[in-house]
C-alpha cells in the first residue's frame, strides 16, 4: 500500500489515522477542510488540485470528480492493459480511500430546513469515489465508517496491506453506506417536495418551475400557485421504493427464542415515536415489548383526554379515560384485571406517585409515558425488572406509511389516521349525550383491536373487548363470556358491519343499549329494524378499520 486519499466530514478520529499510515510510508492525497487539518497536525500531504492539475470549483462542487483519481482507484492491479493505460496516462494508483460523506441526515433533521441547505449538503464526490473503491475490492482498501480505522490500521502495520477479506467486508459497508444515503436523499426530498417548491416559488423562483401543462400568467399566477395540483400532493408510493433504515440495537432474540431480531430506526426526526423513548430502568428491551408497546401508543394517540391503555399480544385489554391519569389507570386496571397481568401500560400524562404506587401492585413488562415525577421513579425502583420508557411527545402523531412484509415483497398504505366519514342514526332511537360519548370512545379502541373485533364500553371505560375472531358473533361471544361486569346500559363498538343481526340480537340479551358500526352490508336493513324493535339506537359511521 503507497497511497492514501482522505476526505472526510466526520474528522473525529482522522488524525490518529492518517499519523499511523504516514509512519508506514504511506503517501496522503487529501482535500479541503480535511487537508488542512491533517497538515496543522504536522503531516505532509498533497492536493488532490495537484495530482488532477484542476483547482476546486464551484465552491467546492468539483474537487475529484477526475480521470487521475477515479483511473488510480478502479485500475486493476493484475490487468496489463489497465497497468499500461495508467503508465501511459500518468495516473498513480491510489490503494485507500477514506472517505465519510456530507453530513444530510443530520442536515435534515434541522427543524424547518430549506431546500437549500439539504441540496447543498449531497454529496457527489463522497458516493462516487467510495463506490469507485468497494468496485474494486480486490486491490483496494476503501474506509468509510471511523470504527474500522483501528482494524484497518493493525493490518497495515502487520502485514503491509488489508486481507482480501477486510477489503470484502469494507466494500459490502460502503454499498450498503451509499444506498442507505441515497435513500435518505430520496425520501426526503420525496416527502417534503411540494413545501420546498412552495418555499422556492415563495422566492421567486419561478422560471424553470412551471410543471408540465401549467400556463405561466405572470404575477398573479405565481401569487396563487397552486402547489398541490402542480405537484404531486406526495411520493408515498413511488414506482422505486428504498427505505432508509439504521439499526438502534441487536435484540435478545424475536418473537421467540429460536429466532433472531433486531431494531432499526426510520430515517429523519420523527417526533412520538417509539424510538425517542428514553429507557429509564429496567431490563432490556424484548421484540414482543417493542411491538406490544407500539400497538398501546397508536391506540393511546386517539385520545388527548387523561387516558391509560393497556395491551397484551399487541390487543387492548383495558381502556380507560377520566378526568386524572391515576382515576384512568384505576378504570383501565379494573376493566380486565387478568389479561393484564404481564401486559404494556401507556399513559398520556405524566405518572405520579400514587399512579405508580397502583402499577406497583401489578406484574407489567413496560409502562410508557411522557413524564414521571420523581416520587413515581423512586416507587418504580422496587421493581427492578420494570422497563419505565420516558417519551415526551407521546401524543404526536407519525406521518409516513404503514409497511408489512409479505413473501418476496412489501405491502404499502397510508396510516389509518381518520376515525369517522359520515356519522349517520340509522335507528328511530336516538343515542344520549353520554351514549354518543361512550360510542366514540369505544370506536376508536375498536380501531386498534385486531379483526374482526368488538368492544363493550361505559362511562369511558372498555368493559369487554372481543378481537380476532373469523366469525363477528364469536368475537361478540368471546367478549361477553369473560366479562366480569354488569353490561346494562353500555354500548357496542365494531370495527366492520354487521353481516347477520344476530349481533343485535346478543346485545339486547346483555343490556347493550347503543350500537356504532361502519355500516355498508346488504343485510344493514336487518339489524336496525332489529335495533328498532328492541329499543337500541344504532349509528353508522361509514369508515371500517380492519386490522389485520
Amino acid at each position: 500500500m503507497k497511497r492514501a486519499l482522505i476526505s472526510v466530514s466526520d474528522k473525529d478520529g482522522i488524525l490518529d489515522f492518517a499519523r499511523g499510515l504516514s509512519k508506514e510510508g504511506i503517501e496522503i492525497l487529501s482535500t479541503g477542510g480535511t487537508a488542512k487539518l491533517l497538515r496543522e497536525g504536522g503531516l505532509t500531504v498533497k492536493d488532490v488540485s495537484e495530482v488532477t492539475g484542476f483547482p476546486e470549483c464551484l465552491d467546492g462542487r468539483v474537487k475529484t470528480l477526475h480521470p487521475k483519481v477515479h483511473g488510480g482507484i478502479l485500475a486493476k492491479r493484475g490487468d496489463e492493459d489497465h497497468q499500461k493505460t495508467l503508465k501511459d496516462l500518468e495516473i498513480d494508483a491510489i490503494d485507500l480511500v477514506v472517505i465519510n460523506l456530507y453530513p444530510f441526515k443530520e442536515t435534515i433533521a434541522k427543524e424547518a430546513v430549506s431546500l437549500e441547505e439539504a441540496i447543498e449538503n449531497i454529496d457527489i464526490g463522497g458516493p462516487t469515489m467510495l463506490r469507485s473503491a468497494a468496485k474494486n475490492f480486490e486491490d483496494v482498501t476503501v474506509v468509510t465508517d471511523r470504527r474500522d480505522y483501528d482494524r484497518v490500521l493493525k493490518e497495515i502495520q502487520k502485514r503491509g496491506d488489508t486481507s482480501l477479506v477486510t477489503r470484502y467486508e469494507l466494500a459490502l459497508k460502503v454499498f450498503r453506506e451509499t444506498a442507505y444515503y441515497d435513500g435518505l436523499i430520496a425520501e426526503h426530498l420525496g416527502k417534503n417536495m411540494k413545501k420546498h417548491l412552495e418555499e422556492h416559488i415563495g422566492k421567486g423562483n419561478t422560471e424553470k418551475g412551471m410543471a408540465a401543462g401549467e400556463t405561466d400568467q405572470g404575477d398573479e399566477a405565481d401569487s396563487t400557485h397552486k402547489a398541490d395540483k402542480a405537484y404531486p400532493e406526495d411520493f408515498a408510493f413511488p414506482e422505486k421504493l428504498t427505505l432508509p433504515y439504521e439499526k438502534v440495537m441487536d435484540l435478545r432474540y424475536g418473537e421467540n427464542p429460536h429466532q433472531k431480531a433486531a431494531f432499526y430506526r426510520e430515517a429523519g426526526n420523527v417526533p412520538g415515536s417509539l424510538v425517542h423513548a428514553e429507557q429509564l430502568q429496567g431490563k432490556a428491551l424484548s421484540f414482543n415489548n417493542l411491538n406490544d408497546t407500539q400497538g398501546a401508543l397508536e391506540l393511546l394517540k386517539e385520545f388527548e383526554k387523561p387516558t391509560a391503555v393497556a395491551v397484551k399480544h399487541t390487543n387492548p385489554c383495558g381502556v380507560a379515560s377520566n378526568e386524572t391519569i391515576e382515576k384512568a389507570f384505576e378504570k383501565c386496571y379494573a376493566a380486565d384485571p387478568k389479561s393484564i397481568f404481564g401486559g404494556i401500560v401507556a399513559l398520556n400524562r405524566e405518572v405520579d406517585e400514587s399512579t405508580a404506587r397502583e402499577m406497583e401492585e401489578i406484574f407489567l413488562e413496560v409502562v410508557v409515558a411522557p413524564g414521571f415525577s420523581r416520587e413515581a421513579l423512586e416507587v418504580f425502583k422496587t421493581k427492578k425488572n420494570l422497563r419505565i420508557l420516558q417519551l415526551p411527545d407521546i401524543l404526536q402523531r407519525e406521518r409516513g406509511m404503514d409497511i408489512k412484509k409479505v413473501s418476496g415483497g412489501l405491502l404499502v398504505q397510508d396510516k389509518d389516521r381518520d376515525l369517522i366519514s359520515d356519522s349517520k342514526i340509522v335507528t328511530e332511537k336516538a343515542p344520549g349525550d353520554e351514549e354518543m360519548k361512550d360510542l366514540e370512545f369505544a370506536y376508536k379502541v375498536a380501531k386498534h383491536v385486531k379483526s374482526n373485533g368488538v368492544v363493550i364500553a361505559k362511562d369511558q371505560q372498555t368493559l369487554a373487548i372481543g378481537p380476532g375472531q373469523t366469525s363477528r358473533i364469536w368475537a361478540l361471544d368471546n367478549a361477553i363470556r369473560n366479562v366480569e361486569h354488569d353490561l346494562a346500559g353500555s354500548v357496542l363498538a365494531s370495527d366492520a358491519f354487521f353481516p347477520f343481526d344476530d349481533c343485535v340480537m346478543k346485545a339486547k340479551e346483555q343490556g347493550i343499549s347503543a350500537i356504532i358500526q361502519p355500516g355498508g352490508s346488504l343485510k344493514d336493513e336487518d339489524s336496525i329494524q332489529c335495533c328498532d324493535r328492541y329499543g337500541i339506537s344504532m349509528v353508522f359511521t361509514g369508515m371500517r378499520h380492519f386490522k389485520h
